[in-house]
């Protein structure tokens, strides 16, 4: 009879500790889930590391084009100000290509282009 009584205590406690089938399925697909977010994660950080060697490689050529193009566009072009040699007496043609207007300009017109300039030009801007 004691074979009988541990007999079942151990199907009792097997009942207990039997996992359902339909849980497992989910762990299983949980398992292969999480298995292929690591393998995108993997082959992304890897791509990209890729890329980032390449445009390595590419970047030092570029980087010499780049300087030495900026060397020949002239600062001078880039602005809008008159970057002239001064006279020793300024001329009225000078005035007006210091203050970006015609030479047929109005009074009003050449007052609002020096104080525009006199602003941006003034020791307690902002």
């Amino acid at each position: 009879m004691e074979g009988v009584a541990a007999s079942s205590e151990g199907l009792r406690y097997a009942e207990y500790a039997r996992v359902p089938t339909g849980a497992g399925k989910g762990q299983a697909e949980l398992d292969r889930g999480l298995a292929r977010t690591m393998i995108a994660v993997g082959l992304g950080v890897a791509t990209v590391a890729f890329a980032g060697r390449y445009a390595f490689h590419l970047w030092k050529p570029l980087e010499q084009a780049i300087t030495e193009t900026a060397k020949r566009i002239s600062t001078s072009s880039l602005s809008s100000y008159y970057k002239g040699g001064f006279e020793q007496k300024m001329s009225r043609r000078e005035a007006n290509l210091i203050l970006g207007v015609s030479p047929s300009a109005g009074k009003a017109k050449i007052r609002t282009a020096h104080r525009r300039i006199m602003i941006l030009n003034h020791p307690d801007k902002g």
